[in-house]
C-alpha cells in the first residue's frame, strides 16, 4: 500500500510544462522531417518515417542535454531521457501523424500551401490536448517527466 501513497498526483501545471517540453522537441523534428521529405518530393511513408525519427531524436535530445547538465553520465542521462519521453513522444507522434494522414490532401500539399501547415500545426494542438493528461497520469505515478525532475 505504501507504493500507492508515495506520489500524490501531478498538478496540471507540471503536466502542461512536461507536455510543452515534449511538444517543442517533437515539433522541431517533425517539421524538419516534413519539410525535408516534402521538399525532396519523397513519398508519404518515407517523409513520415523521417519526421517521426527526427521528432524522437529532438525530443530525446532536449531532455538528454538538460539532464547531462545536472552531472549525470551519458549512459544514465540516456536512460532518464528514454524513461521520461518515450510514451509522451509516442502519443504525440501517433496523434499528430494520424491527423495529418487523415486530413484529405494534407500529405500531398506543398510547403507553400496552408493545408500542409494547418494539418501539421492543428495536429500538434490536438496532440498537446491528448498528451497532457497522459503526462499528468504518468508523473503522478513517478514515471515520465517525474524521472527528469529528480535530476534538476
Amino acid at each position: 500500500m505504501t507504493g500507492m501513497t508515495q506520489h500524490h498526483g501531478a498538478s496540471w501545471t507540471t503536466a502542461v510544462r512536461a507536455t510543452l517540453h515534449c511538444l517543442t522537441g517533437c515539433a522541431v523534428g517533425e517539421i524538419l522531417g516534413m519539410v525535408i521529405g516534402t521538399a525532396l518530393a519523397w513519398g508519404n511513408v518515407s517523409t513520415m518515417i523521417l519526421a517521426i525519427s527526427l521528432a524522437f531524436l529532438f525530443g530525446y535530445s532536449f531532455t538528454l542535454f538538460a539532464v547531462l547538465r545536472s552531472g549525470l553520465s551519458l549512459r544514465a542521462a540516456i536512460k532518464v531521457a528514454l524513461a521520461a519521453d518515450t510514451v509522451s513522444i509516442a502519443v504525440m507522434e501517433l496523434v499528430d501523424n494520424g491527423i495529418i494522414a487523415l486530413t484529405p490532401g494534407a500529405m500531398e500539399a506543398g510547403l507553400s500551401e496552408s493545408l500542409f501547415w494547418t494539418a501539421l500545426l492543428g495536429g500538434f494542438a490536438v496532440a498537446f490536448v491528448i498528451t497532457t493528461p497522459v503526462n499528468k497520469w504518468m508523473i503522478g505515478r513517478g514515471k515520465g517527466h517525474a524521472v527528469v525532475h529528480a535530476h534538476h
